[in-house]
């Protein structure tokens, strides 16, 4: 795939310059320009940013008497620690939890604040949340840089989150959605669950939300939004209650909105049957 790089002009200090100058090797980085290019993505990575949103009535997000779907028992270990180390994994240093009291209360006996995970979790109550825009528009002024948001409820330990993040910057869009053509939910792979999208290459051109569900299921080269996004801070200045039947589909109408294809398999966790299918992976 060919990359189109723009040509700037800066000015940059002769301590910037001598420190990209000791990096190159000639071997991974063949020249100055790719070194301060180097330099510039890891400054970038120390910043990088996600938020879970286990959001949504704490009923409704009850397995048993003991569990939430964040807070779920996948083997020895639990659905919000895997986000964490995924998370962890890409270079992402700062959390944002998003959920109500109860919701939050049962992820930091589980996660505290994240240093065991190398990472620092912030904690955002969310009292009676009309939907997902508005529980994620909570954050307006705290998150300042580009950002990833993740459904508390998926397990995406096979998502390549980098190439999602570059795939973000490769446009001049505010959202970039990881999508695909079928969902895992009860050990089964069903086609479009949630958000239905239509792409014309990675520019998402049509969104479907559910009151258009069974429009969306007629076209074949329908995709799903997978609950993975990237965002910029942009997108709390669109109004609506919901991300997916609000914001993206107001983002898609302004062609700011661009997806990434990925099919490694996430896991949606709603049941205990899906908890039994996430645990066998």
């Amino acid at each position: 795939m060919l990359i189109v790089k723009d040509k700037i002009t800066i000015s940059v200090d002769g301590r910037v310059l001598r420190l990209a100058d000791s990096i190159v090797d000639r071997l991974y980085i063949r020249n100055r320009s790719q070194a301060i290019e180097y330099l510039v993505e890891r400054s970038l990575d120390r910043e990088k940013t996600a938020v879970i949103m286990a959001t949504g009535p704490s009923k409704q997000l009850r397995i048993n008497g003991n569990e939430f779907r964040s807070t779920a028992k996948v083997g020895m270990s639990s659905v919000v620690e895997l986000a964490l180390l995924k998370l962890r994994e890409a270079g992402f240093k700062k959390l944002f939890i998003i959920g109500e009291m109860k919701v939050l209360t049962a992820i930091f006996e589980i996660v505290g604040n994240g240093r065991k995970y190398g990472m620092a979790v912030e904690y955002i109550e969310d009292k009676n949340p009309p939907g997902t825009a508005a529980s994620l528009r909570q954050l307006k002024g705290r998150v300042k840089n580009t950002f990833l948001v993740a459904y508390g409820d998926i397990i995406f330990g096979k998502i390549n989150i980098e190439k999602l993040w570059r795939q973000h910057f490769k446009h001049k869009g505010i959202a970039t959605i990881l999508v695909t053509n079928l969902l895992s939910k009860g050990g089964k792979s069903i086609r479009i669950r949630y958000l239905g999208v239509e792409v014309d290459g990675e520019k998402i051109i049509k969104t479907y939300p559910r009151a258009e569900y069974k429009q969306c299921r007629k076209i074949e080269k329908a995709l799903s939004f997978s609950s993975l996004m990237i965002a910029e801070p942009e997108i709390f200045d669109f109004t609506g209650d919901w991300l997916e039947e609000d914001v993206l589909p107001a983002l898609a109408e302004k062609g700011l909105l661009y997806s990434y294809l990925g099919n490694e398999g996430e896991i949606h966790i709603h049941s205990r049957s899906d908890i039994s299918i996430a645990s066998e992976g």
